[in-house]
């Protein structure tokens, strides 16, 4: 995603990452996912082990060599074709990895059912140099990258702790947590934390209507952090916007950016939601529509329905223009029962909402078809 306001930024995220496991982010945590760490005896608690496995088609990964892996790169590229499961002890795990389309139906399991024990973690970004020389691209930034189809991941946190202060006056700022492209993609109980392109909700090509969901999740961010061309559905899950010491005055950025194809009829959808700022009121906009340059033809769509927008969001203004070309008034953008200050409708022309006809096609049911997301037995 393009650059906003580049500059820098105090150091905040990584610290706190990098502090111990479950040390910070409290707040993040769903009730429902909360559970004890498995004692150091049993790193992977209920999920067997190396000696006892749950089927033949489960690894186990460990940072101090108690699994089959000690990085989850190496537990992916051994797990050759389709259906593995790899249960991910406590830990942080400072690596990129990609699962390649050939890898379908992976699963992913944070063995102690909370998402804060089980981190992993990279810091490139849009503008980091490659040891063979240019820079990674948004793309590339991607501390994780999902390219198979039917990957299903819970209690799992996805981070990206680059700081703009690593690279002081470079614009690529860009740098992403988790990038998904494969249809049926899955997410629950999981954390993506980064600042901007936090999470890049894509598809393999341009004709792909790539399915993804994602409950119970926490996504944090600044510009832009919940972005991409993927038919993509939220449910109960937390947006929290952060607090930028780089810029004087508004905006800080955008929550979303979808870029969905003219073609695919739906883009994100949010659901019983909540967005919460550290930043001041009003200091954030709700969205703005991404027309890449390789697909003019985007017709980015978004629906926020039955959510909570706290006064972080401008509810005068909550929709912006990345480029002035194409306007936000020509996309599909659109609310529905929102509650919260930043929900208050104050111009009407400036917060599109849907009848209750239109609302009643607005669901999950609709966006995801035939698929229908199956949480993994934990």
């Amino acid at each position: 995603m393009p650059s906003h306001h580049p500059g820098t930024s105090a150091p905040g995220r990584r610290a706190l990452l990098t502090a111990g496991l479950g040390a910070a982010f409290a707040l993040t945590l769903p009730a429902t996912a909360a559970s004890a760490s498995p004692p150091s005896n049993r790193p992977f608690g209920r999920f067997g082990s190396p000696a006892a496995r749950l089927t033949e088609r489960t690894l186990y990964v460990h940072p101090g060599g108690l699994g089959d892996h000690t990085t989850v790169q190496a537990a992916v590229s051994a797990a050759s074709g389709a259906g593995w499961t790899l249960v991910l002890a406590p830990g942080t795990y400072r690596e990129t990895v990609v699962v390649s389309a050939a890898r379908t139906g992976m699963t992913w399991i944070g063995a102690s059912g909370d998402p804060r024990d089980v981190v992993v973690v990279y810091d490139n970004a849009a503008g980091t140099p490659r040891p063979e020389g240019g820079t990674y691209g948004t793309s590339g930034s991607a501390t994780t990258t999902v390219q198979a189809d039917g990957f299903t991941a819970l209690g799992v946190t996805f981070a990206n702790d680059f700081l703009r202060t690593d690279l002081p006056g470079n614009p690529g700022t860009q740098a992403v947590a988790l990038k998904t492209q494969g249809d049926r993609s899955a997410f629950f109980h999981c954390r993506f934390l980064g600042h901007q392109d936090t999470l890049y909700a894509d598809s393999t090509s341009l004709p792909a209507f790539a399915r993804q969901y994602f409950a119970h999740c926490y996504v944090e961010g600044d510009v832009d952090f919940v972005f991409g061309r993927a038919r993509a559905v939220f449910e109960h899950c937390h947006f929290r916007t952060l607090v930028r010491t780089d810029l004087a005055g508004a905006p800080y950025g955008f929550v979303f950016a979808p870029s969905t194809a003219g073609a695919n009829p739906y883009g994100f959808l949010a659901s019983r939601c909540r967005i919460t700022s550290e930043a001041p009121d009003g200091y954030y906009k709700l969205a703005r529509p991404w027309v890449p340059s390789s697909d003019t033809t985007a017709r980015p769509s978004l629906v926020v329905r039955d959510s909570v927008l706290g006064p972080g969001i401008d509810a005068v203004a909550p929709y912006a223009n990345m480029r002035d070309a194409y306007p936000w008034q020509a996309q599909r953008f659109a609310e529905y029962r929102n509650t919260g200050r930043g929900a208050t409708v104050t111009v009407p022309e400036n917060r599109p909402q849907l009848d209750a006809a239109e609302a009643a096609g607005a669901t999950r049911e609709t966006y995801l078809g035939d698929w229908i997301p199956r949480k993994p037995c934990a």
